[in-house]
């Protein structure tokens, strides 16, 4: 039976151009489409014959010959020459671009064909760790060193993170080429489903490590010391670069990252960077005034000024003496809030003072006079 001439088949001129012959391949794959035309046989025989005949006319070298010689001219020159020996994998293999330009890259629910990854495991980064820190305010203050212990994933030292025995390399997965993916076609539709040879790796590892079972990495329980920087804040997050997961098959690591919660204080409090504390006092202190000396969180000794007829709950600034600024220069302020402090239980004497002292002073306050009275 005489073999249906190319140029007839695709409906162009034997002068047509590259180009011309290209969008009338385009126009017949579109036509006569598998997906198109579920279990037509007829429109599968003309979608694999258009593909047969621009495999030759868009190829210079095959189209001299086949112009010269006809069919016989490309008989046994690679790809499909003829038309026996076809089938849909050959087509979608060597022509995926066309069918990704038709049908936006997935044809009629993936009909096209994916790329091919490459042979082998792929490196991959590690995963970040995420890890929690208590500290003391003090701490926080003056800065310190702590040890850390957590667990990670570190690259296998027997098969140096290659998931293989020495000697042993991956090969491609037979079953889906590479892709990780196998398709099926369900009347007008495709699909994909995660290729069970491989689990959807792509490759298959025959020699695995017998150390990592083939997964380039071991989980172990890891401690090292981190530095705490003077002036951390509640909630702050360290970042150490390199100590996550390390990365599969020799991918780089992750990081970790620390979580610093500061623990409070029974004395002193933090309000952005200053220290804040309370320094209780007795009345003929707050009234007469004077200096006090008082213990820094650092367990420095610091000297305030207490002014006269200092009023309950005002604030004594003792600059620079709070927290490092973490992201600038300086310190913040040391601030004293003055309290009173009220006995609650007096001596005999104790209370006659008290009386004299209210017999001379009055017992009549700054405010509205006679607002209220006092009673013993």
């Amino acid at each position: 039976m005489a073999k249906k001439d190319y140029y007839e088949i695709l409906g162009v001129s034997r002068d047509a151009s590259t180009d011309d012959i290209k969008k009338a391949y385009r126009k017949l794959a579109l036509k006569y489409h598998p997906d198109r035309n579920p279990d037509n046989k007829e429109a599968e025989a003309k979608f694999k014959e258009a593909a047969t005949a621009y495999e030759v006319l868009s190829k210079e070298d095959k189209r001299k010959k086949y112009d010269q010689f006809g069919h016989d001219g490309v008989e046994g020159m690679g790809g499909f020459g003829g038309q026996s020996g076809m089938n849909m994998d050959d087509i979608f293999a060597n022509f995926g671009d066309i069918f990704e330009n038709i049908f936006g890259g997935g044809g009629f629910g993936g009909g096209g064909r994916q790329q091919q990854r490459p042979t082998g495991p792929i490196p991959q980064q590690g995963h970040d760790r995420h890890i929690s820190l208590a500290i003391t305010l003090q701490e926080s203050y003056e800065g310190c060193k702590k040890e850390v212990g957590y667990y990670h994933l570190y690259s296998c030292e027997i098969c140096n993170g290659s998931g293989m025995k020495k000697g042993a390399t991956a090969k491609t997965c037979p079953k889906c080429l590479g892709n990780g993916q196998v398709q099926y076609r369900q009347g007008f539709f495709m699909y994909s489903q995660s290729c069970g040879e491989c689990k959807g790796e792509g490759y298959i590892i025959s020699d695995p490590c017998e150390s990592c079972n083939g997964q380039s990495r071991k989980q172990k329980f890891d401690k090292f010391t981190v530095n705490i920087p003077k002036g951390i804040y509640n909630g702050a997050e360290l970042r150490i670069a390199g100590k996550g997961d390390a990365g599969l098959f020799g991918g780089p690591p992750g990081n970790l990252f620390i979580s610093v919660n500061v623990k409070q204080d029974k004395k002193f409090q933090r309000i952005e960077d200053d220290l804040v504390t309370t320094a209780t006092l007795t009345y003929p202190q707050l009234v007469l005034g004077g200096q006090l000396e008082i213990e820094n969180i650092d367990g420095t000794k610091e000297t305030i000024k207490v002014p006269k007829s200092c009023p309950v709950g005002n604030k004594i600034i003792v600059p620079g003496k709070g927290f490092a600024h973490i992201r600038g220069r300086g310190n913040g302020n040391l601030v004293v809030i003055t309290d009173c402090h009220i006995p609650k239980k007096l001596s005999k004497e104790a209370k006659e003072a008290l009386k004299q002292y209210d017999d001379i002073i009055g017992k009549e306050t700054d405010e509205k006079k006679s607002f209220f009275k006092m009673f013993f």
